[in-house]
């Protein structure tokens, strides 16, 4: 991009910060009455700060004059004062710990739920090291900017109020050359704002990529290790790792010009300080303590304007994070249309469906039917659309033309939804089990199981056996993705999670590919026993399953239909 190109850019997006500050003060209102009280203890630690400059004054001036029996009680003044300041700072930074977190972890939650009701096909887009960025650091930049960043610009203003008017009473000349540095900082601010943004974002881009890089090789060591890709891992992650260097030693690079600009003011605003008192106390005009005053808020009165200069990068920082958080949050919603149907004999009508992941359609005007209490089995090779009426039937994407419809033999029907997966259940491809205890894992399915109910899922399922002969049963703790039982065993806890929820729609997506053809039998035997018998869409490479199938659907050019059983 080069530089009229984000000139443009930064032009055509003059707007963003200003609505990004917007909504992160709408996530600050629960947190108001903390970040007072923090910043409460600021502008007392900043009147405590210009205080004591000026009692260090009165101290000099008192020793300067011989007056030993008054410098005790100064003294003693000057280390209460400081021990009450150090006692207020431990205290202050306990308190900005905990907003500090209680604020981080209130964005996360929001967000990460936002997530979770966010469309299925919208959200897959983003990849999971990506989202993890963005729910870590880029909510810890929004967090700290608030709890810790916006307080500290007031309190650098109001310190830089306090210490012009208390130095402009001992010399206005003087206050008004220590503000001469603000110039030079706003300008150094303005310019860092057109660039921080694009480098912060650069940043953050480049710390998802090997976020990713690294949850997808480890999830996947196994392939790693059997294709030898060891060296290839570490080699890739460290071309991630220097991209990331890359943009952000350009980042800094752009904070350190700005800072040495503005710290060669400061410098020059102190040197003309120290001369001027020098030349004040040669003429006689000024005390030894006054001179310290003039040293010591001087200091004080750049100080804030370089803070101020200096906190703008973390404020972009913010705003940044926020935005690409924001682009979260504008993602589709799903749409829950409170609506149900009794839970008993359910079926779909699928009428006149189109879709397409892109400008390629996977189904055109495809028709079928499955009716209640029916299996129906789907046999055919992949790519040709199984799984894709799954997901329309879940209803994880509404993006379709066309009506899928359940209904019962009451006659109520309802259109395909979030709230239909309420009487479905559903085993989806490959292994999705969760760390933790296998009946934790069975209770997903239904949270209100009793143990006889989990026993029976399991035995409909051919599972309890096997985990009976485990140590612990049910309560034997698993890893990721079922690590300490095999893919047989894991896919069927899977299905005795969806049996265990009772539902009158049951999705098996590949559920038994794992499983040698007598287990596999067996457990179609176990759920067909079911009483009342779920409606059953049986998805299968395997033909030896239609024995156990009222139907068998095809896909073929885009459309579906009946074939005998």
């Amino acid at each position: 991009m080069g530089k009229i190109e984000k000139i443009k850019h930064y032009w055509n997006r003059r707007d963003d910060a200003g609505r990004y500050f917007v909504w992160v003060m709408k996530y600050t209102r629960p947190y108001i009455p903390q970040l007072s009280l923090l910043l409460f203890f600021d502008l007392i630690a900043t009147f405590t700060s210009v205080g004591m400059a000026v009692i260090g004054k009165q101290l000099i001036d008192k020793a300067s004059g011989g007056k030993i029996s008054e410098l005790w009680s100064i003294i003693a003044l000057y280390v209460i004062i400081i021990l009450a300041s150090q006692a207020l700072s431990v205290v202050s930074e306990l308190i900005a710990v905990v907003v500090y977190e209680k604020f981080g972890f209130g964005i996360r939650k929001k967000v990460y739920r936002r997530m979770l009701d966010t469309s299925w096909l919208d959200i897959s887009k983003y990849h999971t090291g990506d989202l993890m960025t963005r729910l870590t650091s880029d909510v810890g930049a929004v967090s700290d900017g608030i709890s810790r960043t916006i307080p500290t610009i007031i309190k650098l203003f109001v310190e830089l109020v306090v210490t012009f008017f208390t130095l402009a009473y001992y010399d206005l000349r003087l206050a008004l050359f220590a503000l001469l540095v603000a110039p030079v900082a706003m300008l150094a601010s303005v310019w860092l704002g057109r660039k921080l943004k694009y480098l912060t974002i650069k940043v953050q881009q480049t710390e998802s990529k090997y976020r990713s890089f690294m949850q997808e090789s480890l999830a996947n060591i196994l392939i790693e290790k059997s294709f030898c890709l060891e060296d290839y891992s570490e080699e890739r992650l460290t071309q991630l790792r220097d991209e990331r260097i890359y943009w952000v030693l350009k980042k800094n690079r752009t904070n350190l010009f700005a800072s040495t600009v503005m710290g060669l003011s400061f410098q020059f605003g102190y040197i003309v300080a120290f001369a001027w008192g020098a030349v004040c106390i040669a003429r006689g005009s000024i005390t030894y303590g006054t001179m310290t005053v003039f040293l010591t808020l001087v200091n004080r009165i750049q100080s804030p304007v370089l803070g101020l200069a200096q906190l703008v990068p973390r404020i972009i920082g913010m705003l940044a994070s926020a935005g690409r958080i924001i682009e979260l949050q504008a993602l589709p919603k799903e749409e829950y249309l409170g609506r149900s149907i009794y839970p008993e004999s359910v079926g779909v009508k699928v009428s006149k469906v189109s879709f397409g992941y892109t400008d390629e359609l996977v189904f055109e005007d495809a028709d079928i039917e499955f009716r209640p209490g029916e299996f129906t089995a789907i046999v055919g090779r992949s790519g040709i659309g199984k799984t894709t009426l799954v997901r329309l039937i879940m209803a994880f994407t509404q993006k379709f033309k066309g009506n899928i419809t359940f209904y019962n033999q009451k006659g109520e029907e309802m259109p395909a939804s979030p709230d239909a997966r309420n009487f479905i259940s559903y085993v989806p491809q490959g292994n999705t089990l969760f760390s933790g205890t296998i009946k934790d894992n069975i209770l997903m399915g239904n949270k209100n199981a009793s143990d006889e109910e989990v026993i029976v899922a399991l035995k409909s399922a051919s599972a309890y056996d096997f985990v009976m002969e485990l140590p612990d049963g049910v309560d034997t703790v698993i890893g990721e993705k079922g690590v300490g039982i095999s893919e047989g065993q894991a896919q069927r806890i899977a299905i005795a999670r969806a049996l265990v929820r009772r539902a009158p729609f049951l999705i098996l997506d590949e559920a038994t590919s794992s499983l040698d053809e007598s287990t596999e039998l067996s457990v179609l035997e176990g759920i067909r026993k079911w009483n009342p018998s779920p409606t059953c869409l049986l998805i299968t490479h395997r033909r030896s399953v239609l024995q156990y199938c009222d139907r068998e659907i095809q896909i073929v050019d885009k459309k579906m239909s009946d074939v005998a059983v």
